[in-house]
């Protein structure tokens, strides 16, 4: 479904993205793990076109999306981005939230907006909070809510940026469960995460990057179990260290 190929992404004089290249199939979930800097969270927003990439070429279900000839927010209502810190707007209720892209930029019904949002939110036993504001939700409910506004818009591609690093432990197990859950529905995902025990969980593939490359990919046994670079076993043994395993 996914193709980046020798993806390039320079900020001034910093390399993030040196000759990426990632293929992710249908259905398929795809960890990206790596240090800070490494590259995880510029991917996933170049592939949501919201950073221009400098070389290379991306391609979504066999199609160049980044041929500047493309309409970036055609290609963004197939993909659907999620951020750590949530992005709510506090000053509309859940409900709202959810609604607003399906109406404003999907031109659905107010009354086909809010079927489906509710069904999406009684899926994640949200239902009740329809008509709370932000902050009076767990930072578990409010990241349910951001990804539930992801998924009302029926996206091929569901794009997952740290998700659980801003959720206190207890509240991990919350978004862990919904994703699960999306996983067995057949959603296809990208998940950048510093949580291995998430990535292990989740993930079909994981994928190491080191200085904007993918160094290192296979499945989670392995990767995280018994990874062949010495640059991955290094980064995971400061992992294991720190007791993100």
């Amino acid at each position: 479904m996914l193709q980046t190929e020798h993806v390039r992404k320079v900020f001034g004089q910093s390399v993030v993205l040196d000759d990426l290249t990632l293929e992710v199939g249908e259905h398929e979930v795809v960890a990206l793990i790596g240090a800070s800097g490494s590259g995880k969270s510029t991917l996933l927003r170049c592939i949501n076109l919201l950073t221009e990439i400098d070389d290379g070429v991306i391609r979504l279900d066999g199609r160049d999306i980044t041929d500047p000839r493309v309409d970036p927010d055609l290609v963004r209502q197939k993909i659907g981005l999620v951020f750590q810190s949530y992005n709510l707007f506090p000053h509309m209720t859940v409900l709202d939230n959810i609604t607003l892209a399906p109406t404003r930029v999907h031109k659905k019904s107010a009354s086909e907006a809010r079927a489906q949002a509710m069904e999406w939110l009684g899926r994640v036993g949200l239902a009740d909070k329809a008509g709370s504001y932000p902050d009076r939700l767990s930072g578990g409910q409010q990241q349910r809510v951001a990804i539930v506004r992801a998924l009302v818009n029926s996206p091929r591609l569901l794009l997952l940026d740290e998700v659980t690093s801003a959720l206190d432990p207890e509240l991990v197990g919350e978004v862990l469960t919904m994703i699960r859950d999306l996983k067995g529905d057949g959603m296809t995902m990208v998940l950048a995460t510093h949580e291995m025990g998430f990535a292990r969980q989740v993930a079909d593939r994981v994928a190491f990057l080191d200085a904007g490359r993918v160094l290192e990919q296979g499945p989670p046994g392995q990767v995280l179990g018994d990874p062949v670079e010495a640059r991955t076993r290094q980064f995971l043994a400061r992992i294991i260290e720190a007791g993100r395993v």
